[in-house]
């Protein structure tokens, strides 16, 4: 019974067995391949996860930092656009320094220069009037001192003629002015002191007089009486010396007035550089002192002689000039005023 009927229906049942475990066998591996694959999934979610927690830290970090970095970068343009402004003020200010110490320096130029022009002004007029050389040099040097001080190359121009100027007045001939006038100021000034000859004369013949006061007897008294009239009788005077004149007060007044308005009047002309003139009335002035004053007077003497000093000097000379100088001040005063 068991023949080949039996076997061919026993491969049929051994068929789908076979089957069924080749499928329980697929399914086992698909499952096993399954959870192999879901477990690596998971790993692979959850090493993401990390990574995407890793990589969202690190980019809360970053925005963290970026944000510091734009705070730091407002900061620092904060503190850009705060140096930038001191900055453009700090420049500002500076070029307001600069500025200013110019218009300084060009105000105090221009005082100066001013101040140097006004000197020059008054020595030059002083040489015109009075040609009073020692005050137009003196101003010369200070003008000059001045500026060189100041050391300034653009003050060249002015310089030279200053010195130019200087060396002209030095070469003059010394005439002291001032000394002379004053010496005749203090000569006008000492007439109201010298003794008249009249009064000198009167003065001889007092003391005959005082001493017949002083006669204590009556016959001594006579006997004096007696001299002075034979001494009336006979008179006996020089004949190579004119006798002294007659001088009543109001009249030597006039005299010692007169001598004082021709001293004055050579003083004035001094200051003119009237020579002539300056030397008549010196000459008048003398002739007046030997006439009617005392000459054997120490005062009178020394009046004389100072008379005399005064005569020999010579007061006729082109009077100089320092046009140079003024011009080269108020050339470079117009060049500054035309170049602002």
């Amino acid at each position: 019974m068991d023949g080949p009927e039996s076997g061919a229906a026993a491969a049929p049942r051994k068929t789908p067995r076979v089957v069924l475990l080749a499928l329980l066998v697929l399914a086992a591996v698909v499952a096993a391949l399954w959870w192999d694959t879901r477990g690596r999934i998971g790993a692979t979610q959850e090493e993401l996860a990390r990574r995407l927690q890793a990589i969202e830290a690190d980019s809360s970090a970053a925005r963290a930092l970026g944000r510091q970095a734009q705070e730091g970068l407002r900061e620092a343009l904060v503190r850009v656009s705060a140096l930038e402004t001191r900055l453009a003020e700090s420049q500002n200010q500076q070029l307001a320094l600069e500025a200013l110490y110019q218009e300084l320096s060009r105000n105090r130029d221009e005082w100066q220069l001013a101040e140097i022009e006004q000197v020059l002004a008054i020595a030059q007029q002083q040489l015109q009037l009075s040609g009073n050389v020692r005050a137009a040099l003196l101003a010369l040097q200070l003008a000059e001192n001045r500026l060189s001080r100041a050391d300034r190359p653009q003050f060249l121009p002015v310089r030279r003629a200053l010195s130019r100027d200087i060396e002209r007045l030095k070469s003059l001939p010394a005439l002291d002015l001032p000394g002379l006038s004053l010496s005749l100021d203090r000569l006008a000034a000492s007439v109201d002191a010298l003794p008249l000859a009249f009064d000198e004369r009167v003065e001889r013949s007092a003391p005959a007089k005082d001493a017949k006061a002083r006669e204590p007897g009556s016959f001594e008294r006579l006997g004096s009486d007696l001299w002075q009239e034979l001494r009336q009788l006979v008179v006996v005077r020089r004949i190579d010396a004119p006798e002294p004149p007659l001088l009543p007060p109001s009249q030597a007044y006039f005299v010692r007035e007169n001598l004082k308005l021709r001293l004055m009047n050579a003083r004035l002309e001094l200051l003119m550089r009237d020579e002539a003139g300056y030397r008549e009335d010196l000459r008048t002035s003398q002739a007046w002192m030997r006439r009617y004053f005392d000459t054997r007077a120490k005062g009178t003497q020394a009046a004389l002689a100072q008379l005399r000093q005064l005569s020999a000097a010579s007061v006729s000379f082109e009077p100089p000039s320092i046009a140079d100088s003024l011009e080269a001040v108020r050339g470079f005063k117009a060049r500054r005023e035309r170049g602002k």
